[in-house]
């Protein structure tokens, strides 16, 4: 079943990628507000999603986030990782840059030794004040999920028309490799239109990308949680291994989830 974040500062979570991880939600919390509508989002549909589509004020974020650090921090059990995530795209918020300057004021106060991750899906790249802020973070989380146009609309139906992977490459390459490569491999089908991101032609195209914007590093993975689509398949470890080990050839770090 899946589920909308109800709190603004949610968690910690174990990650199984980054650790103990404390969640922040920019997004409505009664909504779920996206430029991406993925076929796999653990938020749903952005259609059944719908509400207040107010971001959370700056200062709100700020004070709660300080009040959950300083309580992590006073249990002697700090977070590993401060993730921005939530229902939906969190550097759509207005105040992004903001934001960020903020958690690295407090993290650095409270507990300096906690990374800052944003999971985002690049499509607010041609915003310089996101990029800036992108480029302060510890882990610069940004998703492509294939090489082919085609397939990125039925995994991730972006809800802009203009959307095209060689724009969000062009995009990722202002990053010079300061960023990690985020890419759900899935297959099954979807409104009566198969989904597969894991043939050879899918993977070798997706390859050529990563090895032109040669990331510090590479996370794959596949469905953990419920989707709005029911029947997608997940893929084996093993293959995602596969997968890793052909990234690694290229001399790029890779991490399998």
């Amino acid at each position: 079943m899946t589920a909308l974040f109800e709190e603004v500062i949610f968690g910690p979570v174990h990650s199984r990628r980054l650790g103990l991880s404390l969640g922040v939600n920019l997004l409505p919390v009664h909504a779920k507000l996206c430029t991406f509508d993925c076929v796999y989002c653990e938020c749903g549909w952005n259609a059944e999603r719908c509400g207040d589509r107010r971001f959370n004020d700056r200062a709100m974020v700020r004070e709660r986030l300080e009040e959950v650090l300083s309580g992590m921090v006073g249990a002697g059990t700090p977070p590993d990782v401060i993730t921005f995530a939530g229902n939906g795209e969190p550097t759509l918020h207005p105040d992004f840059e903001g934001v960020i300057a903020d958690t690295i004021a407090l993290r650095d106060r409270l507990c300096p030794s906690a990374k800052i991750s944003v999971l985002s899906n690049a499509t607010q790249l041609h915003r310089e004040e996101v990029c800036r802020a992108l480029d302060r973070v510890d882990n610069n989380i940004l998703k492509l999920d294939s090489a082919f146009n085609e397939t990125v609309r039925r995994i991730n139906r972006p809800q802009q028309p203009a959307y095209t992977v060689d724009g969000t490459v062009g995009r990722l390459e202002r990053f010079a490799g300061r960023f990690i490569l985020q890419t759900m491999f899935l297959r099954g089908v979807c409104d009566g239109a198969p989904i597969d991101n894991t043939t050879e032609e899918e993977v070798s195209a997706w390859l050529r990308l990563v090895e032109r914007l040669r990331p510090r590093q590479v996370m794959v993975y596949s469905l953990d949680r419920d989707t709005p689509c029911q029947t997608l398949e997940r893929v084996p470890r093993e293959e995602l291994q596969r997968i890793a080990d052909r990234v690694e050839a290229l001399g790029i770090a890779c991490s399998v989830a």
